[in-house]
């Protein structure tokens, strides 16, 4: 079978298993649902096609790669390997500016690290399979555009509580800064579909990154956006609910 059909077959496979449909992509990239359908199945489209369809259903060419068989890309580390992570700061600061493509010498530069410190935690990183350590240090990450923490794990749970502790400890009213929380009352279907929304975001957010990957490191700021949802009610609220009546709660 020619490469070209593999590859959009393997792209159908992944929007399946993220469960986006051939009309939630038309209209993600303006397109009639009617002509994706037939440039799917005629397999005839052009690169610069699917480019807009991987940004739009936040699939990497890392990913699609690897779903075709290419170079095996870890999606989540084991939690020994989380655990031996937040166990080091200098190993955490590291991986975390690998992931953010910060370069050796911009490790160097930044952090009170020295050259030697820096290359024993990317061998480490390069041991567990997070990176491979290539020639003149340079790095190729080794992570899935999927990949994230395990969820409760050893890393997200670190990041939680700097977030309760350091990360809302602020104003949010300065230059490049805000802060929104808006409650509401939703349907399941509303908020399934703004939850997806959501990750639509949070996928354009990680595209961002990628694209920005050659501006000088002293060109930019390091950002943390942080997008949640969840059914919740303040303790003060459920403290003040009626209870049923006997009546009620033996019908």
């Amino acid at each position: 079978m020619p490469q070209a059909i593999t590859l959009v077959d393997t792209l159908k496979r992944l929007l399946k298993s993220r469960g986006v449909t051939y009309g939630e992509l038309a209209v993600r990239i303006g397109m009639s649902e009617a002509s994706v359908k037939r440039m799917f199945s005629q397999k005839n489209f052009t690169l610069q096609r699917l480019d807009q369809i991987l940004d739009a259903s936040g699939i990497g060419f890392d990913e699609l790669n690897a779903a075709q068989g290419g170079p095996k890309l870890i999606s989540q580390l084991t939690l020994a390997q989380e655990k031996e992570i937040i166990g080091d700061p200098q190993l955490l600061v590291v991986a975390v500016s690998a992931m953010n493509h910060i370069g050796f010498e911009d490790i160097v530069r930044t952090y009170e690290l020295d050259e030697a410190q820096v290359t024993a935690c990317l061998l480490r990183l390069d041991k567990i399979g997070f990176l491979e350590l290539l020639p003149n240090n340079r790095v190729k990450l080794l992570i899935a555009r999927t990949f994230s923490w395990i969820a409760n794990g050893p890393i997200q749970s670190y990041f939680r509580s700097e977030a309760a502790a350091d990360y809302l400890n602020a104003r949010f009213d300065g230059d490049g800064e805000v802060l929104g929380m808006v409650n509401v009352m939703l349907s399941k279907q509303s908020s399934a579909a703004l939850i997806e929304r959501l990750k639509q975001v949070a996928a354009d957010i990680a595209q961002q990154h990628q694209n920005e990957m050659r501006v000088p490191l002293e060109q930019k700021n390091a950002m943390s956006f942080m997008l949640a949802a969840r059914p919740w009610v303040p303790h003060a609220f459920q403290a003040l609910l009626r209870k049923p009546s006997l009546s009620e709660q033996s019908s």
